[in-house]
């Protein structure tokens, strides 16, 4: 029968984790919960489960195994924190609360009711970027010295819900929801915790009271700089990484591939087949669950990119450079 799980919010995201769910043997979908039961009823339809408009209940009734929480950021906590008091192993979307001190009240329920908790940082489930991760480890590059990501999309677009334009349900604008994938990819490929942020954001949407654009220069544990820009006004869309090393340079394209130069132009590195970031995810979990062991995206390391967060706003506030202290 394997594993029953509950989902906890029936937004777009909520579709692609019931899809590799609902692919994956070891999973067997148990119930949905959002608070518009038009939508939860037709996902419950579609996969099979069952419906309602109160997640609590939910969890109190089908007593899943695994949680997967797909709600506004706000409630990321307060649904978490239900859910591991109530006995289910939880896959939280990122970022992972609203706050660092959010975040440690999640890692203290997990602790005390011994369950596993894995925030869904896609990055690090994606084929192009682990092939990166795989040459920047093997040294054949040589040394990283600095890395620039880069990221234009309209954010303000009508069918983005409107708690996204909500500080205070979203922790932010484009920074907040988008940025937290740059700081991910950063901290992740280049093996250290950003530890000094100076940023400055821009505040000129057409909806709510987030920022629409953001340059951040961010330094990690061992002084590699990185750049990241991000803007959601009208303009081409880009999503690219670029790492640059002593002996060549690398270039991410999130879901389009990775290319290599060692010298002249970049070459197309074959990354292999990419399977489901979703599945891969539910896969880590499972492990995570069996062996006790951490996820890749484990709770102290989900921690620090809305740590990171917080440090990314004050400093654009401040105006200053300001040092990131990581828990240990």
């Amino acid at each position: 029968m394997g594993y029953r799980l509950a989902v906890v919010g029936g937004g777009k995201i909520a579709e692609s984790h019931l899809m590799a769910a609902s692919r994956m043997e070891q999973l067997q979908l148990a119930a949905i919960a959002d608070v518009q039961p038009l939508r939860a009823e037709a996902l419950a339809a579609h996969y099979n489960m069952k419906a309602y408009t109160d997640y609590q209940m939910m969890i109190e009734r089908e007593k899943p195994d695994i949680a997967v929480i797909t709600l506004p950021h706000h409630l990321h906590k307060e649904a978490a924190v239900y859910c591991l008091e109530n006995g289910a192993h939880v896959l939280l979307e990122k970022p992972m609360a609203l706050t660092a001190a959010e975040c440690d009240e999640i890692i203290d329920a997990a602790r005390l009711h011994s369950r596993a908790v894995l925030v869904g940082h896609t990055q690090h489930y994606m084929a192009e970027n682990r092939k990166a991760k795989e040459l920047i480890d093997s040294g054949v590059l040589g040394q990283l010295v600095m890395v620039n990501d880069t990221r234009h999309l309209s954010y303000f677009s009508d069918d983005r819900p409107g708690w996204f334009f909500e500080k205070a349900k979203s922790g932010g604008g484009i920074i907040a929801n988008l940025g937290s994938h740059s700081i991910d990819k950063i901290q992740w490929l280049s093996g250290g915790a950003i530890t000094k942020v100076r940023a400055n954001l821009s505040y000129h949407g057409a909806r709510g009271d987030v920022e629409g654009s953001g340059i951040m220069f961010l330094e990690n544990e061992h002084g590699v700089p990185a750049t990241v820009t991000q803007s959601g006004y009208i303009g081409a869309p880009r999503n690219e990484t670029e790492l640059i090393f002593t002996h060549g340079m690398l270039r991410l394209n999130a879901g389009q591939g990775l290319w290599l130069s060692e010298g002249g132009e970049y070459r197309r590195v074959n990354t292999g087949e990419q399977q489901d970031p979703f599945r891969l995810q539910f896969l880590d979990l499972l492990q995570t669950m069996e062996t006790n062991r951490e996820p890749q995206c484990s709770m102290t390391y989900s921690r620090s990119i809305v740590h990171v967060l917080e440090h990314i706003y004050r400093s654009a506030q401040s105006g200053e450079q300001l040092d990131v202290e990581h828990a240990k």
